[in-house]
């Protein structure tokens, strides 16, 4: 069953935090911005909405550097009832798919709550002062291949804010798998 986020409350700081990446390291989230901004992705491996998508999110995430924007992506499901979500297949996904970019382990869902991520894929686009300016769809085809010159949601938002600081004002929410929270103990 898909979720969808909320609208963009546009200036919401940004918060950050050091989660281990793929790779080994221990990386902050704000140390990926680029002059001009970043895109903090909420991913998983198993979820079909990521899965059909997940060849865009890379190319955007390469188109988006020579903008001057970052991408980070944060993997938040509950890998103990997920485990198709485990830290150990996250670097296999990661490798599969090509990332040029951190994928980090949220394993405590922290970062995921402080941010109020919602579903796979939920992206937030940070200007260069880390204010929120996006919170929209990666583009129109979701889950589908879309048609050649399909506009590119997250890309076009994200040039803008790289050139104006601001978001655009009319934002259509991303939708995916919820995130599985783990229980509360």
């Amino acid at each position: 069953m898909g979720a969808i986020p909320p609208v963009c409350d546009f200036g919401w700081q940004a918060i950050d935090a050091v989660l281990p990446g793929v790779d080994g390291k221990s990386h902050s989230i704000f140390s990926h911005a680029g002059p001009n901004g970043l895109v903090v992705a909420f991913i998983c491996n198993h979820c079909p909405y990521v899965k059909a998508v997940i060849s865009r999110i890379v190319r955007d995430a390469n188109d988006l550097k020579p903008e001057g924007i970052g991408f980070v992506a944060i993997n938040s499901n509950d890998a103990d009832a997920y485990p198709d979500d485990s830290f150990d297949n996250m670097k296999l996904f990661a490798r599969a798919n090509g990332f040029t970019f951190p994928y980090l382990h949220d394993e405590r869902q922290t970062v995921a709550r402080a941010y109020g991520a919602v579903c796979t894929p939920d992206f937030f686009g940070l200007n260069s002062e880390l204010t929120l300016q996006y919170r929209g769809r990666l583009d129109a085809a979701r889950r589908d291949a879309g048609p050649p010159g399909l506009r590119r949601d997250l890309f076009e938002a994200m040039r803008q804010i790289a050139r104006t600081g601001d978001g655009p004002l009319d934002q259509i929410a991303s939708i995916g798998c919820s995130i599985k929270w783990k229980d509360a103990a």
